[in-house]
């Protein structure tokens, strides 16, 4: 250790820096042998400080150790000599996996034997600060002196930036003379220019796809173009950092690359074993929406290899809402389409040595302590005929498994590859009694559809290398793995599992039920797709995972309705109102616009008539502070009508509560401006109304910090309520499901598959205004 650490000083690490080294076992390695080569070159004491520096900066950026010895003897023979150098050559290595590496091309690319004289420097300095005197002259030294430098550096690519910093500086001393008071004081910063009452303010537009920008920042499309600046190019998957290179690897992408011509192939692959959430439409955006903005294709590839938990229902719905929300597969897949293909590959696997038939017993295999399998040595030739066995159905369920010979990221070793399940298959019948893990499923699916970027979610990282593994094992093309972070909501569960025991115990009534948070349920609810996209773009593209508080996504909801539902009047606790100096047959049409804010989008009318309904709550017999509406003493506008009314008489029951009352009205345009205005029905539908709150009291209902008895025990009694006999204004007569208003004053409403033709029923999909008390 303290050789080593004399070794690192002696190439001018401090003492500091050389400890910090030796921690870092992998770098200490790679360090100790650059620097014993290099001596090799220049004796023990013939490294100095400035190749040291060299030699360090290669050893701890440096990915693939083979290329180790060739960069450290450039770096010896000072064929690399500068950092710039030093960058080209990492990455020329980097795109050259295989060997051999052309001498010829890499001097080349890295700039070796290339001198730049002083001379050159100073004569293309000369040239940049002519191009920029005028201005040079103008700003004085306010001027961006990094525009100089950057195109003194363009023009000679290989000089040394040092030298280049002080050339500029000299000429730009000779041509403005040295700094005056005047160039040392502060640059005023501009000041804003104030809006005018006549700027129009540029309402956030609704983003389909997330093409439109959000307003709040940049669009789902946006991002996932500048994703494509962080994720590989297609058939550049070993400059990828940690993707395994063999030596069929650049044959395999050349191949790959000459059928898909370079396109960016994604794909979403759910189990259809449940309904998809919202947590899913980031994931639907992701895949979809990375494809699309870079003009590639998405396959929806259903991972349909757990016969037991798989209906069609789920199939249907999984399409139906990756469809929803705006993206066409460019091909529907299933895993089990390939069934044939990955028992060949499997068959292959045993062959190559790489996998065993195993008996160890489903009990044993769970946890990470695992006790290695006892059969994980048995002969190749045993292993073919037992596999064989396991599908002609000559074992039971549980009595041998196809293991693959790996240990995962997170230490889990030889993980399952096939299992024998005596269930039928949606799709193949009985042609199968064995299937295959998503471990082992899901790259070679990815493979076979030459998928380009193999999209997930974080947790998928520590399956990586597994991925890898076994693309390389069998030889066939290996896509890149990226990982994403998951979107998470707080008052909600979406474990396939809870959603199942909410149904079976009643608390909701299926999965989309208006309470839940899966697409289902969403977009019963109300929910327009548009918003949910928009809120993934709100979210953003995200390597970490974000917990998000369901009023982001109710705000974006209400920027998509605010433009898209055209309005209604709905008084959900009618009181009525009968107007006296009405004539009884007295009745006239009303013109109400759909949108107020704008006209031209479209009108509708409703009757008026001398009885009326109105909010319960509009109405107080006793006059309160700060209260506008209704009182015996305080006339109120009716909304659209064209009418001021004022109380005249009070009705009440023989409970004393108000039924009813009498009231005169007269126009608007002659009586005194009243402090409101309400909205009023006549003539109305009766509707069943449900109104909706959190499913769940607690923010996180699966935590037992917060939520000890359980998820069941944190249940909201009053999630829902039921208003059996809501008064609405007959412009809803036609509306069709799933169709979205705004009852004026109430809140944005979608009409609910439950509806008749005897009777309508909304649901409320959010208020009209958050609530503070929820943020």
């Amino acid at each position: 250790m303290a050789d080593t650490l004399t070794l690192f000083t002696s190439i001018g690490l401090s003492e500091q820096k050389a400890k910090e080294t030796l921690k870092n076992e992998a770098l200490s390695s790679a360090l100790k042998s650059a620097i014993t080569q290099a001596q090799g070159v220049h004796g023990a004491s013939g490294v100095d400080k400035a190749m040291g520096t060299l030699l360090y900066s290669m050893a701890s950026r440096l990915k693939d150790t083979k290329r180790l010895t060739f960069l450290s003897e450039s770096i010896a023979l000072r064929k690399i000599c500068t950092e710039l150098q030093l960058a080209a050559a990492l990455e020329f290595v980097k795109s050259h996996p295989q060997d051999p590496i052309s001498q010829k091309e890499f001097d080349k690319a890295c700039g070796v034997g290339i001198v730049i004289t002083p001379e050159q420097i100073e004569d293309a300095v000369e040239s940049v600060v002519k191009k920029h005197k005028d201005q040079l002259l103008k700003e004085r030294y306010r001027y961006n002196m990094g525009l100089l430098m950057g195109e003194a550096r363009s023009a000679l690519k290989w000089a040394d930036g040092k030298v280049i910093k002080n050339e500029v500086d000299m000429q730009v001393l000779h041509l403005l003379g040295p700094k005056t008071e005047a160039d040392l004081e502060k640059k005023p910063k501009p000041q804003k220019a104030k809006a005018t009452e006549n700027d129009v303010k540029v309402k956030e537009e609704v983003a389909v796809n997330g093409d439109v920008n959000s307003g709040e920042g940049k669009s789902l499309m946006e991002q996932l173009r500048g994703e494509a600046l962080k994720f590989h190019k297609t058939g550049e998957n070993y400059k990828t950092e940690g993707y395994v290179i063999t030596p069929n690897t650049m044959s395999l992408l050349k191949k790959h690359l000459e059928l898909t011509g370079g396109q960016i192939r994604t794909r979403f692959p759910p189990e259809p074993n449940g309904i998809l959430h919202i947590g899913h439409a980031k994931a639907i955006n992701f895949n979809f929406g990375y494809a699309k903005a870079n003009n590639g294709i998405c396959f929806l590839r259903y991972d349909d290899t757990n016969p037991e938990k798989e209906e069609e229902k789920y199939f249907t719905a999984i399409k139906d809402m990756v469809e929803w929300l705006g993206y066409e597969p460019y091909a529907v897949t299933h895993a089990s389409d390939n069934f044939q293909q990955l028992y060949e590959l499997a068959v292959d696997l045993i062959r190559r040595g790489h996998a065993y038939v195993c008996h160890q017993k489903g009990e044993e295999l769970k946890g990470h302590n695992v006790p290695p399998s006892p059969w994980r040595d048995r002969p190749v030739e045993e292993s073919l005929v037992l596999f064989e066995r396991m599908k002609k159905g000559l074992f039971a369920e549980g009595e041998a498994t196809l293991r693959m010979k790996m240990v995962m990221e997170d230490g889990k070793m030889d993980p399952v590859a096939y299992r024998i399940k005596y269930t039928a298959h949606h799709r193949t019948g009985d042609e199968w009694c064995i299937y295959p893990t998503y471990d082992y499923t899901h790259c070679l699916c990815d493979s076979i559809e030459d998928i380009t970027h193999s999209l997930c979610t974080k947790e998928f990282q520590a399956r990586r290398s597994s991925y890898y593994w076994l693309c390389n094992a069998l030889d066939v093309y290996c896509p890149v793995q990226w990982e994403y972070g998951r979107l998470n909501l707080t008052y909600t569960v979406v474990s396939k599992r809870k959603i199942i025991k909410l149904v079976e115990t009643g608390v909701v009534r299926d999965w989309d039920d208006p309470r839940l948070f899966t697409l289902t349920a969403l977009r019963r609810r109300g929910f327009p797709p548009e918003a949910i996209n928009n809120f993934c773009a709100r979210v953003g593209v995200t390597v970490s995972q974000t917990t998000t508080e369901p009023h982001l996504l109710e705000s974006c909801v209400r920027d998509v309705l605010n433009d898209t539902a055209p309005r209604a009047m709905a008084v959900l606790e009618p009181l009525k109102v009968t107007i006296t100096n009405l004539a009884a047959a007295s009745k006239s049409d009303v013109r109400v616009p759909d949108f107020p804010a704008n006209e031209a989008k479209g009108i509708h009318t409703v009757p008026f008539t001398r009885t009326i309904f109105i909010e319960q709550s509009d109405f107080r017999e006793v006059m309160e502070k700060g209260y506008k509406r209704l009182t015996p003493e305080q006339p109120v506008g009716l909304r659209h009508a064209g009418y001021v009314i004022s109380v005249q008489k009070v009705i009440k029951d023989t409970q004393g509560k108000v039924v009813e009352l009498e009231v005169t009205c007269c126009s608007s345009d002659t009586a005194e401006k009243p402090k409101a205005f309400i909205h009023w029905v006549s003539q109305p539908l009766v509707c069943e109304v449900r109104l909706y709150e959190r499913l769940f009291l607690h923010k996180h209902p699966e935590d037992p910090s917060e939520v000890p008895n359980g998820f069941l025990s944190d249940i909201n009694p009053n999630s829902m309520q039921v208003i059996s006999s809501a008064l609405v204004d007959s412009s809803v007569k036609g509306a069709k499901v799933f169709d979205k208003f705004q009852f004026e004053r109430v809140g944005y409403f979608s009409l609910d598959p439950d509806s008749t033709a005897d009777k309508l029923v909304f649901n409320r999909t959010v208020t009209l205004k958050e609530d503070p008390g929820k943020i």
